[in-house]
């Protein structure tokens, strides 16, 4: 089968999961990222019929599609299966626990691993579809609009939010609320949007206290009774449903774990390990009021879009699974099944990204490489005001005292480039003043 066909397939298959009553071929077609006709529409939806990765309801026009719920079920080894039946007992079976500090002191970065040296080498095998030489967060940025509406739908899926793939779109894109749901969803989906644009802008910074507590306030604003708790680590005990676990009730120690955990994350080599660490540690410690697993999903990305890894957005995470691998770790310290989890959403995220680096067209090399130097040239031609044959000297002589000798023409070629296509629209790319582009501009030879 052809990468195109299977492109194509996947691009209905991502309107199919953001929906759980079904899509109608109509909506398909309205909101695929990818030019079809419709016959080619039909065409792949019934493939995708005959190999029982959809079903369908209805006939004709009103005919709906969905995805068949097996295509969720996360493959489990042996002992993470054996967790979940253990975690899935009865509350009043289960033996109440509290926060084991030792948990968390006993990691040792780069020593302790909770992912295997194969599992690791594995999601760097698959995650790699960009090039991680590159300027910290430099492929995040050309899909950012995309993983605002998947991660962003995905997690607040995890806490209940009703809102569908669609609806979560048009409310990033356009601003709409989709009628008939909470107001509260909506903020929930919004507050996402906030915090993993944080999370760009800063990815360039370490791991900080202030990087994560900047997150919660952004992903709890306007949704914790408590205004003061945003962005602030609790000073209050707090329970957690459905378990027997007991979070830390001594601010003090709360602080200290709080501040181990970004410690300990930060010593971390491998992205992959750091990212699952804060997937363990975060929620584990409760260490705000509430929105805990919202912070360690968004956090747990930023390994990964640092290093130019495609993110995790939690694609097709069934919510039980996830549930059930956290427990593992609030009661039992074990991370076996929200690993496999974990390792599953990865390899589904990696695989949409993937396609999603495809259908963007490469830049050019010279200009990711030289990218900073490009943008300071052009800054500096016109601050000083360098124009005509002066203007063509000042490049070439710039290029041969900060480029390669073998890159030089190409890059004086970019230069040259960027020059004749500026105005007082782009400017703000090469961080030039509207008063110094309007100096330059008067000067410039007609």
């Amino acid at each position: 089968m052809s990468d195109q066909v299977d492109d194509e397939k996947e691009a209905i298959l991502r309107i199919l999961r953001g929906s759980r009553d079904g899509v109608k071929i109509a909506d398909i077609m309205a909101e695929l990222d990818v030019t079809m006709a419709r016959r080619t529409v039909l065409r792949r939806l019934n493939e995708l019929l005959e190999s029982g990765s959809i079903q369908s309801v209805g006939e004709k026009s009103a005919r709906r599609y969905f995805i068949e719920k097996k295509q969720f079920e996360v493959p489990l080894s042996n002992e993470a299966e054996k967790l979940k039946n253990k975690i899935m007992q009865p509350l009043q079976q289960r033996a109440p626990v509290p926060y084991n500090v030792d948990f968390l002191r006993d990691y040792q970065p780069n020593k302790t691993f909770y992912l295997s040296e194969k599992e690791r080498a594995h999601l760097k095998a698959i995650g790699s579809n960009f090039e991680q030489q590159l300027e910290p967060g430099t492929y995040v940025k050309r899909i950012l609009d995309r993983l605002l509406i998947d991660l962003s739908w995905n997690s607040s899926r995890l806490e209940g939010n009703t809102y569908s793939l669609l609806e979560t779109k048009r409310l990033i894109d356009l601003g709409i609320k989709a009628e008939g749901k909470a107001a509260l969803e909506a903020q929930m989906i919004m507050n996402h949007r906030s915090a993993i644009e944080f999370i760009v802008e800063h990815i360039r910074e370490d791991l900080t206290k202030y990087v994560v507590l900047g997150i919660h306030a952004l992903l709890s604003n306007g949704l914790l009774s408590n205004l003061a708790a945003c962005g602030r680590i609790r000073n209050i005990p707090v329970g957690v449903a459905s378990t027997v676990y007991t979070p830390l009730e001594i601010p003090q120690v709360i602080e200290e774990c709080f501040q181990l955990i970004i410690d300990k994350a930060k010593e971390i080599e491998d992205p992959f390990e750091e990212s699952f660490f804060l997937m363990v540690h975060i929620p584990y410690l409760q260490a705000f009021e509430d929105v805990n697993k919202r912070v360690s999903r968004l956090a747990a990305n930023i390994p990964l879009i640092r290093e130019n890894f495609s993110p995790l957005s939690f694609i097709d995470v069934p919510k039980d699974d996830y549930v059930a691998g956290l427990l593992a770790v609030y009661e039992l310290n074990r991370v076996e099944l929200l690993r496999d989890l974990f390792i599953w959403a990865y390899e589904r995220s990696a695989k949409q990204y993937k396609q999603v680096k495809e259908s963007i067209k490469e830049p050019k090399p010279i200009r990711f490489r030289y990218q900073n130097e490009i943008k300071l040239l052009v800054k500096l031609i016109v601050s000083e005001n360098y124009q005509g044959q002066e203007l063509i000297d000042f490049i070439q002589s710039w290029a041969g005292e900060n480029v390669s000798k073998e890159h030089r023409s190409a890059f004086c070629h970019e230069v040259e480039n960027d020059i004749g296509n500026l105005h007082s629209d782009n400017i703000v790319i090469y961080d030039i003043e509207p008063k110094q582009f309007e100096t330059w501009i008067k000067n410039k030879p007609v």
